[in-house]
């Protein structure tokens, strides 16, 4: 069975590391980029199964990134899935880590609920709640 492919858009290099790593472990090709413009390119030319998306970097923003991302006929129906410092872990669980129709994890994320949630939008199946 082929690997499920990856992307990382994230500017905090640690971060990228550490998932790449995590993910990596887990049996995914993961592709990273470090800012918003790099990583609609990669999308474009790696064609992943699904994005790991910061919502605030430094070059465009996440959400800026998700729409470029959207309008575009060969990445529009990527699966993303937004990691964030804006929003508390006290919202995530409120909202079951659903915001409109968008998944978001508060960083720092539960490494578990993050899989679970990526396993479910590969295999199709979009749960409203990632709760444990």
């Amino acid at each position: 069975m082929k690997k499920k492919k990856l992307l990382i858009i994230d500017d905090e290099g640690d971060l990228l590391l550490v998932l790449e790593k995590k993910l990596s472990a887990e049996g995914y090709s993961v592709v990273i980029a470090d800012n918003g413009h790099d990583g609609i390119v990669l999308a474009k030319s790696h064609q992943p199964d699904l994005i790991i998306l910061d919502v605030s970097m430094p070059d465009i923003d996440g959400g800026e990134v998700n729409r470029k991302l959207k309008d575009l006929p060969e990445t529009k129906d990527i699966p993303v899935i937004f990691l964030t410092c804006l929003l508390e872990k006290k919202e995530e669980r409120r909202k079951g880590n659903v915001i409109g129709s968008n998944i978001f994890f508060a960083k720092p994320y539960d490494m578990k609920k993050l899989l679970k949630a990526i396993e479910e939008l590969l295999s199709g199946c979009k749960s409203t709640s990632h709760k444990s």
